[in-house]
């Protein structure tokens, strides 16, 4: 059975028992003349664990011409969002008189009749949101990435990603680019911040009442990290020097902001669900 580290080696995080199942096959695949669909949502890794299967060309599947082109000139192709081909008559033509294999990827449904008549296997990845182990892995990995990018030598600045808001929603590309922004702002100093709103807030000016509208920049996340803190109500308006009515009436005046932005964090306190 193949291992975790030897799938890692070709950049496939495979820590979860999914990741590791589409490890082994993948393994398994590189000695099978066997064409191949890998399918999973955009950034679930499909592209990674087609190179882990074969070390080949890759092209996009909206580019029939290109496709086409390829095939006469590989043995082995990774054709990327399969999904997008426009003509399948033509392209199984192609790959039947030159006898070239493909590993293909899509983050959409494909027929089956049409999946059947190209591929031997299917492997199918789950999102990261169902894969936390992998997540959690990959996001050391783009953390240490950062660090190269932007120091060129490991950074001393310590970054805790357990308490990072670190979003899955686009799998790895929504990672990648929280794990990168929290090992940024990890960095900053008042200044960078001041820095940073103002040339935000030279693109909202001009609308008229404008410090009213914007004061939300800098009541929730005042807010949020309040709850974060402390965790009650009673707690923050201490901590605040506010009065609690003062407070609630603040929350409330946020409420719906938050609600149509979806800016919302977990906490202890149902009362305080509102922020």
């Amino acid at each position: 059975m193949m291992t975790a580290t030897a799938v890692a080696d070709t950049n496939f995080i495979a820590n979860s028992k999914a990741s590791k199942e589409a490890g082994r096959l993948a393994n398994l695949l590189k000695n099978l003349n066997l064409n191949v669909l890998i399918i999973g949502e955009n950034g679930v890794g499909k592209t990674t664990l087609a190179l882990n299967i074969a070390d080949a060309n890759i092209v996009d599947g909206s580019n029939l011409n290109a496709v086409l082109s390829m095939i006469s000139s590989n043995s082995t192709l990774i054709i990327r969002d399969f999904h997008k081909i426009n003509n399948y008559v033509i392209l199984k033509e192609a790959l039947t008189k030159e006898h070239v294999r493909i590993i293909a990827t899509t983050s959409k449904k494909i027929d089956e009749s049409i999946a059947d008549i190209f591929f031997g296997l299917k492997i199918s990845i789950p999102p990261l949101s169902e894969r936390p182990e992998d997540a959690e892995a990959l996001a050391e990995k783009f953390l240490m990435e950062a660090k190269e990018l932007f120091f060129e030598k490991e950074s001393e600045i310590d970054v805790d990603l357990k308490k990072a808001p670190l979003n899955l929603n686009q799998n790895a590309y929504s990672l990648k680019r929280d794990v990168y922004t929290a090992f940024l702002t990890a960095q900053f100093t008042e200044k960078d911040i001041l820095n940073i709103l103002e040339n935000f807030f030279m693109t909202k000016l001009g609308s008229g009442d404008d410090y009213r509208k914007l004061l939300y920049i800098f009541d929730i996340p005042l807010l949020r990290a309040g709850l974060k803190k402390f965790h009650s109500q009673l707690a923050i308006s201490k901590n605040f020097g506010l009065n609690r009515n003062t407070l609630r009436k603040k929350i409330s005046e946020l409420h719906d902001f938050l609600e149509n932005n979806r800016y919302k964090i977990k906490n202890q306190d149902k009362k305080c669900q509102k922020i």
